[in-house]
């Protein structure tokens, strides 16, 4: 390769300088940017549900294995595993129990943590609950009500307020499945079984 005769050794130190010059500027950049935000991660949710026939949330996870036979019996996919835990739960806003008439999950828990029921009126999952703030039941919304199976749930057209019958509530969640498919803000939401015999709080 010919060497260019004007390309002396002055012009050979001054690019020099200049590339020492800019990878030292490029390096103190670097040095100096704030460090990248590392976005958290979103809270646990603690609002999901035990299956239907889980006995008390102490023995349960003394019984349960987290075999997970009882997710690949559920018909819908309802039952799925704590993220953390790994013990099965239903997260009822992204798929309800649909209250099988044979109980599957029941029947392939072999551990006992999955209690056999007589009926659906056993089941004891949780309880729903209405805020009356949200609800568009006064703007003749009450889709909720023609999706209860056991009938927990009425429409008072006197108040145009929605009701809901405590003792026949098992807590399938599909109430509040129906309220987010159908309005922009859920109104009504599944108190689970666990937090009802606490007293405390699920969100």
């Amino acid at each position: 390769m010919a060497t260019d005769p004007n390309y002396g050794r002055r012009h050979f130190l001054k690019d020099s300088v200049l590339s020492v010059a800019k990878t030292a500027q490029e390096f103190v950049k670097h040095r100096d940017a704030p460090p990248e935000q590392v976005k958290p991660e979103p809270p646990a949710r603690t609002d999901w549900l035990r299956p239907p026939g889980a006995v008390a949330e102490a023995l349960f996870l003394e019984r349960c294995t987290r075999c997970g036979d009882c997710l690949k019996v559920c018909p819908y996919g309802s039952i799925k595993p704590e993220p953390k835990s790994g013990t099965p739960v239903i997260f009822p806003d992204e798929m309800p129990c649909h209250l099988c008439e044979d109980f599957p999950c029941i029947s392939a828990c072999g551990t006992e943590a999955l209690l056999p029921i007589v009926g659906r009126e056993e089941v004891a999952m949780g309880v729903a609950v209405v805020s009356h703030r949200m609800c568009t039941a006064g703007q003749g919304c009450h889709a909720c009500v023609s999706r209860c199976p056991t009938e927990a749930l009425s429409m008072d057209f006197d108040l145009f307020r929605l009701e809901v019958f405590k003792e026949r509530c098992v807590g399938c969640g599909l109430c509040e499945q129906t309220c987010k498919t159908v309005n922009d803000k859920v109104a009504i939401r599944i108190t689970p079984a666990r937090v009802l015999a606490s007293g405390g709080n699920a969100r």
